[in-house]
């Protein structure tokens, strides 16, 4: 139980080492940009605003909240991007963190 633990630990430190980088350098912005645009690209934008609509019209105005929606749509949302989409983006974290050589 003690390797899990660590194990957690350790990862969320480099969770956190790398996304200081990622903020430090400006590569987070440049990287949250990029994913903003393939998902426009790829009618991901589009589609998950007629989920939206239908899931208030099923419910009602009246009777969801922005939190219920946000839960309602989120894990819609993640299923619906393009695994090219991910693939790109993964491949560009690990090219940044290849250049990053005191990560």
């Amino acid at each position: 139980m003690a390797d899990y633990t660590d194990r957690k630990v350790r990862d969320a430190q480099m969770r956190a080492t790398i996304n200081q980088k990622l903020v430090e350098t400006g590569e987070k912005e440049r990287l949250k940009e990029l994913l903003r645009t393939k998902l426009i690209e790829c009618g991901w934008r589009d589609q998950l605003k007629a989920y939206c609509k239908d899931v208030v019209r099923q419910k009602g105005l009246e009777h969801i909240t922005v939190d219920d929606l946000v839960a309602e749509i989120t894990p819609k949302g993640r299923a619906l991007v393009p695994d090219s989409v991910k693939k790109e983006l993964l491949q560009r974290i690990r090219t940044f963190l290849a250049q990053q050589s005191n990560i």
